[in-house]
């Protein structure tokens, strides 16, 4: 009887669940978009209900489609959208508000005050993250302070909250748990001592009790309730998205580097067994903790990646699907000069300016949709080199000679081969593609699978990472100067659009 690993790949606007086989590969996959809401200006929400349906339908929707048992999966690997907050009540299991999106901007003000109190310098060495409404802390102290007597019930340990990680847990197996790539998302974990950090906790007055336990990334957590899948299946391995990524890619040695072209765009470095601290505003995050020893990642966000795409789609209307805009984009030679900077919830590393908003530059009368089409591929590019140039500025204030020989490319951007070789001439280092591009997914069943011997270790794992494309530099250094002195002006003047006067 063959056997599988199931991964639920739970991402930022749509739920996914793929089978992999021995070898790493795809044996079956299913996808279902779920809605996004967007009641004010600035913020995002999910519904953590329908995000609970629909990864369970597309995980249901695989084994059927593919005739798949469920006595055939060996185990279960979570891969989440991650600091996306959810708040429920234990008892009923029903969330007490709408989740809080990681793209979402209406607890900025709370870090202002924070950063006025001179808070960000205790954030910063406890969680190795910037001061900012991205992550879990703010929104869950904005839940307790909006939701009616929230805080109350908190306190009285009545209320769990979680990263996405968390909520299907407990819909899975009932159990509360998050693992330390996760935790380490809140803005509430020390990333030192590994524990939730209780002087964080009193700064933003939220009680312990409503946090998950802590767990391992590759370790068995829980089975599921038999009546979800007709038995009972082994949850084994938990990490956030991007760290997922990073594993899946099997970038498990220091210096080796992958960026993933999704809604938003992650670029993460392996920084070893210790923390790395950065002086160029990217973030030091837990990677995975595997076999009781912990890997450390260098970690810079963009947050308009592949959501730019979906708003050449949805917003102006100028493509009918997202995998329209390669060919449209391609119809001209260039942008004739048109810069688009994404900052629709505005700008992550390495600016954290949550004032900044999106820009469309350089357009004259014969600007068409094509160079718009064409710019705001370029604008991920663009945003990408500049985590790349900030993370080669922290290799080498650190005195450690960690070359980058490569950029390992994934996420369902890295299919578009003009963004791919635009890329690489930004950065000056190739840009290598994998056979398997679903390394979010990959990385969540490997995880999993080592939790229960599915595979024996992380070199069997490295050894099936194959090439399926490598897009060399081919532009020169003063063209790649200029450009990107283009871009940092236009990014200047999208900073600080709607600071409050």
């Amino acid at each position: 009887m063959k056997r599988y690993i199931l991964a639920l790949d739970q991402g930022t606007t749509s739920s996914r669940a793929i089978l992999f086989d021995h070898q790493g590969l795809i044996h079956g996959s299913a996808a279902l978009e779920y809605p996004q809401h967007y009641p004010h200006p600035g913020w995002v929400e999910h519904d953590p209900n329908e995000i609970w349906n629909s990864q369970l339908t597309v995980a249901r929707k695989v084994l059927h489609d593919h005739h798949v048992d469920a006595q055939q999966v060996s185990a279960i690997g979570i891969a989440n959208q991650r600091e996306t907050t959810v708040v429920w009540d234990r008892k009923t299991g029903e969330p007490i508000a709408p989740a809080i999106v990681w793209q979402d901007r209406r607890t900025a003000d709370i870090c202002d005050q924070l950063r006025a109190d001179g808070k960000a310098r205790l954030i910063a060495e406890c969680t190795g993250l910037e001061l900012d409404a991205y992550f879990s802390a703010t929104k869950i102290k904005w839940l307790l302070d909006h939701v009616p007597g929230a805080r109350e019930r908190a306190r009285h340990g009545a209320l769990a909250f979680g990263t996405i990680d968390s909520w299907l847990a407990w819909k899975l197996c009932g159990v509360h748990v998050t693992d330390v790539s996760n935790a380490s998302r809140t803005m509430l974990f020390n990333i030192h001592l590994m524990r939730w950090d209780a002087d964080l906790l009193a700064l933003f007055d939220i009680p312990e009790q409503m946090l998950p336990q802590v767990v391992s990334s590759s370790e068995e957590v829980g089975m599921t309730r038999a009546a979800l899948f007709g038995r009972e299946i082994p949850v084994a391995g938990i990490a956030g998205d991007q760290q997922a990524a990073t594993f899946g890619q099997a970038c498990h040695a220091p210096g080796m580097v992958k960026n993933t072209y999704g809604t938003g765009c992650f670029m993460l470095m392996h920084a070893g067994r210790q923390a790395a601290v950065s002086h160029n505003r990217l973030l030091s995050t837990v990677g995975w903790r595997v076999d009781g020893r912990t890997d450390y990642l260098l970690e810079g966000s963009v947050f308009m990646g592949g959501a730019t795409v979906q708003w050449l789609r949805d917003g102006l209307g100028i493509i009918k699907q997202s995998g329209d805009v390669e060919a449209l984009a391609n119809s001209v030679p260039d942008s004739d000069g048109v810069l688009l900077v994404p900052a629709f919830t505005g700008l992550g590393a390495p600016h954290w300016d949550p004032y900044a908003r999106g820009a469309l530059m350089g357009m004259t009368r014969g600007t068409t949709a094509a160079h718009i089409a064409r710019a705001a591929v370029q604008a991920i590019a663009y945003q990408s080199a500049e985590l790349l140039a900030a993370m080669q500025k922290d290799v080498a204030a650190s005195h450690r000679s960690i070359p980058v020989t490569e950029v390992r490319a994934d996420g369902g951007a890295a299919r578009n081969d003009l963004l791919m070789q635009f890329q690489a001439d930004l950065l000056g280092v190739p840009v290598v593609r994998p056979k398997v591009t679903e390394t979010t997914a990959l990385g969540a069943a490997y995880l999993a699978g080592l939790a229960v011997g599915f595979w024996d270790s992380t070199e069997e794992i490295a050894a099936q990472w194959q090439c399926e494309r490598r897009f060399e530099p081919a532009m020169g250094a003063d063209q790649r100067a200029a450009l990107l002195a283009r871009w940092s002006r236009a990014v200047e003047r999208a900073k600080g659009w709607d600071a409050p006067l």
